[in-house]
């Protein structure tokens, strides 16, 4: 009994053959049924429509060989450059982030000022903006140290409030 059940088991992973079905001859389908083929009312095979999604490309045939026609250019347009003034946070907790990761989102140039910041927790915080820089596609830049400006990509600090940060010791000049 154990022969057969081991014998079965290895039929069944296909380590040895299955000596019950060689008597059977190998069956041959006279009528394929290809792909894109499906069936009719009347049982007669016919083609299915082409789908919405798959259309052919059209070709040029100048010049003896194949090339595919340029498609029209997408138009482009520019995104419009905002001035706005630059919210200071300096953030004393990391529940703090919030309002970071909140400006952001409003597309607002952040400051953040950890010059009076425990290491372990601007390190947490550093990390915390680079991904929020990451996810909505900001630049992150070191202005002064251990100070950094979060700038949304659509929008550019101006001369004057760069000028009005220096002043406050929070942006250098490099």
């Amino acid at each position: 009994m154990a022969s057969g059940f081991l014998r079965r088991a290895m039929v069944q992973l296909g380590l040895v053959d299955d000596d019950e079905y060689d008597d059977y001859e190998m069956y041959e389908d006279s009528h394929p049924v290809a792909a894109g083929m499906g069936r009719g009312r009347a049982g007669v095979d016919q083609l299915e429509p082409p789908s919405s999604q798959v259309r052919p490309l059209p070709r040029d045939f100048e010049g003896g060989g194949v090339t595919l026609q340029p498609q029209r250019p997408a138009v482009v347009r520019p995104v419009p450059v905002q001035s706005t003034r630059v919210h200071v946070v300096a953030p004393t907790m990391f529940a703090d982030a919030q309002e970071i990761g909140e400006r952001l989102k409003t597309n607002q140039p952040v400051i953040v000022n950890l010059q009076e910041v425990e290491p372990e927790l601007s390190r947490r915080l550093i990390d915390f903006c680079s991904g929020a820089v990451f996810v909505a596609g900001a630049r992150m830049q070191k202005v002064a140290k251990q100070v950094f400006l979060l700038t949304p990509s659509n929008v550019e600090v101006s001369d004057e409030e760069k000028r009005r940060l220096q002043e406050r010791g929070l942006y250098t000049s490099d």
